[in-house]
C-alpha cells in the first residue's frame, strides 16, 4: 500500500526538521519507506509518500493523532490530502 500525503507548509526548512524527527513514530505506525517531493513552481508544496504493508496500517496511521499533532507543529497550512493507493500489477 502506497499513502499519498499533499499539503501546503509554512516554511519547508521548518517542515523537514520536524518531519524527520518523525521518523521513529513513522516506523512505529508501520510506514515501511517513505519519500517526499517538492514542487518546481512553490517549495512550499509538498507531496510524501509512505508505503504500509496494509490498507489498515495505512488507515490507522491517517487518523493518528501523533501525525495530527506532527504535522500542526511542522506548520501545515489547512487540511492534507491524504489518499491510499495499492499497486496494479
Amino acid at each position: 500500500m502506497r499513502m499519498y500525503i499533499h499539503h501546503e507548509v509554512k516554511d519547508y526548512a521548518v517542515w523537514r526538521k520536524a518531519y524527520d524527527a518523525f521518523d521513529g513514530t513513522r516506523k512505529i505506525l508501520g510506514v515501511t519507506a517513505q519519500r517526499v517531493y517538492r514542487s518546481v513552481d512553490d517549495p512550499n508544496d509538498v507531496t510524501a509518500t509512505h508505503d504500509f504493508w496494509s490498507t489498515d496500517k495505512a488507515k490507522a496511521f491517517a487518523a493518528s493523532p501523533e501525525l495530527k499533532t506532527a504535522m500542526e507543529k511542522a506548520g501545515v497550512k489547512g487540511a492534507p490530502q491524504i489518499w491510499i493507493t495499492t499497486e496494479d500489477k
